[in-house]
């Protein structure tokens, strides 16, 4: 990689194109495949500003949503090289895109080092010839791909006949990416799914050549350790090596928050560096054994460990990298901020520069049953509530990526729709409950929002491609660390952010990452405590204190480390370990006889 730094994914439209805008610079970013409509309509606009013939794929073609999937991204990695082409043929001079590119690089970078060099060069034969060498070295960023593993919606023909295994939604996808031309990586997040894992096994571009190169590459997005190891091991068993684990924090996140029991990431990237060498060498036995079978010699492949969730400033970036030993970190809801990168329309731009910390929120807005990260002034939640004022919850389904609940019918149903809420809260008012009762669980029901819609809109909205009867509501769902950019910035002011350059948060009072980090798994014990206090069972009293147990083993991580490191001791800092310490310590969760 030439930088250090990737930008992860972004909901379904914000970064479906964000190769298109930043990897001839050498900056990785990852596209969400989960959605074929989007990635056929974004298809048709860019293939159409290419000023070349666009020939939609209808969904009535068989295998359509991997072919869609495999005619955009190839089309996206044609794009990109022409881009790259044409940059590595521009001359050195200010304002050029060649010399951007140099100038973004982090000055760590080999590359950086021998531009800055050359620049020292008198003009003439030996400059060229060093100039030439330096494009010989470019690099294009990775344009990486994005699937939910879990997201696997079975998918039926018109006489509802399954369509088996190999046609549901993650499987279908995965092949639209592996039929693809690019040489990057598939990036497997939300949790194990045992049939796309094994699904994986069939396709030779994830097993390594005669020269140990992998065609196709695996990134697991994980939570902590203990999910890793399982996980790799899976796949190693198969012949299948993980290139690298993608740590992401449980809630300081953007996108679906997956709480851990209780580990901080702090802690959980310290098991990562003790264990790493270890984990390592037990799967590459098992990787070895696996492809012996399979009559495949090879060397051990590298394995590349990064990070992400709740990075704000160059000295958390820097210390993550050097104290933790990690390869990368990822960039993701800063970016929304930067309009050259990622497809935020003017009004949720607006919206996102002027909020405060309030605004940001965990709910439970995902049709999936999963926490999700949302932001309270969004268009998708204005029409939420504007549907309930009128007696209509829930939303049309028309694109079913979701559907997952079988309570009412034979075949799934999402329960954003309005067919499941009304179903839903029929039964509840047929149960005759205390009217609190009922209002907290229809409230329950109808917070659930159409992601599938909401987080495509801004896209369509920004290059004008929203049709007539469609709704213009956005859903955005960024962590809770946008709270302390307050503005529109470039590409390059961001980077140079990232780099210690420029500070863009200079003057603004804000917690360090892992702080918030703490504060934000205290808010959800807090939350599920009250969430269970007519309800406690045995075994929901012994998970709450597991949990705590680990928030304070957490904190007490955290108080050795701020102290000894140089680079994290500061009085603030300390002072709000202390003031959480003493939070925790007062949180009370009730015995099951205290309850009844």
């Amino acid at each position: 990689m030439s930088h250090t730094f990737h930008i992860p994914v972004l909901g379904l439209g914000y970064s479906v194109d964000t190769p298109l805008k930043v990897a001839r610079y050498g900056i990785s970013s990852v596209i969400s495949i989960v959605d074929d409509e989007l990635i056929e309509r974004m298809r048709g606009y860019h293939t159409l500003d290419s000023n070349e013939t666009f020939t939609p794929i209808p969904k009535s073609v068989p295998d359509a949503r991997a072919k869609r999937i495999t005619a955009y991204l190839n089309l996206v990695h044609e794009l990109v090289n022409r881009q790259f082409e044409k940059l590595q043929k521009e001359p050195f001079e200010p304002g050029s895109d060649i010399t951007r590119y140099f100038e973004l690089l982090p000055d760590s970078s080999q590359l950086k080092q021998g531009y800055e060099l050359m620049l020292e060069y008198p003009d003439g034969e030996r400059k060229q010839i060093f100039q030439n060498i330096l494009r010989k070295k470019m690099t294009i960023g990775a344009i990486d791909v994005n699937i939910m593993s879990k997201v696997d919606k079975m998918n039926f023909d018109a006489d509802g006949n399954y369509l088996g295994d190999e046609n549901t939604d993650a499987l279908a996808a995965l092949r639209g990416f592996v039929n693809s031309s690019l040489h990057s990586s598939i990036i497997l997040s939300a949790g194990m799914n045992p049939r796309l894992y094994s699904y994986l096994e069939t396709f030779n571009e994830f097993l390594p050549d005669s020269e140990g190169h992998f065609a196709k590459r695996i990134i697991l997005k994980v939570s902590d350790f203990r999910s890793a190891f399982i996980q790799a091991k899976f796949l190693a068993k198969k012949g299948l090596w993980v290139s690298e684990f993608r740590v992401e924090s449980g809630l300081n996140c953007g996108g679906h928050a997956f709480a851990t029991e209780g580990f901080l990431l702090g802690p959980i990237l310290e098991e990562f560096k003790e264990k790493r060498a270890e984990m390592t060498a037990e799967l590459f036995g098992l990787y070895h054994a696996a492809l012996n079978q399979k009559g495949i010699n090879s060397s051990m492949p590298a394995q590349r460990l990064s990070v992400q969730g709740g990075i704000g400033t160059a000295e958390e970036n820097n210390f993550l990298m050097e104290y933790y030993q990690v390869d990368a970190t990822g960039w993701g809801s800063p970016f929304l901020l930067v309009p050259e990168t990622t497809n935020v329309d003017e009004q949720t731009l607006t919206q996102l520069a002027g909020a405060t910390t309030d605004d940001f929120y965990v709910s439970e807005a995902s049709p999936l049953g999963i926490l999700f990260n949302n932001f309270r002034p969004n268009s998708m939640e204005q029409l939420r509530l504007e549907r309930l004022q009128m007696n209509r919850p829930g939303s049309p389904c028309t694109k079913k990526y979701l559907v997952t609940n079988t309570e009412f019918t034979e075949q799934p149903i999402c329960t954003a729709s309005r067919e499941y809420q009304n179903l839903k809260i029929k039964q509840l008012q047929s149960l005759n409950l205390p009217e609190d009762e009922l209002q907290q669980q229809v409230d329950s029901v109808t917070e659930k929002i159409c992601l599938c819609e909401g987080l495509c809109t801004s896209a369509y909205i920004k290059y004008d491609i929203l049709k007539p009867k469609e709704t213009p509501a956005v859903a955005v769902c960024p962590g809770p660390n946008l709270a302390y950019f307050n503005r529109l910035y470039t590409l390059d002011e961001m980077v140079k952010h990232i780099y210690g350059k420029l500070d863009l948060l200079d003057k603004v009072k804000r917690p360090h990452m892992f702080v918030k980090e703490i504060e934000l798994y205290i808010d959800y014990l807090q939350t599920d405590i009250k969430g269970h206090l007519t309800t406690l069972t045995d075994k929901k009293k012994k998970q709450l204190d597991k949990f705590k147990a680990q928030l304070q083993d957490g904190i007490k991580y955290y108080k050795q480390l701020f102290t000894e490191s140089k680079a994290l001791v500061t009085k603030d800092y300390l002072n709000e370990l202390f003031t959480f310490e003493d939070i925790l310590h007062r949180l009370l969760i009730p015995c099951k006889e205290e309850v009844i």
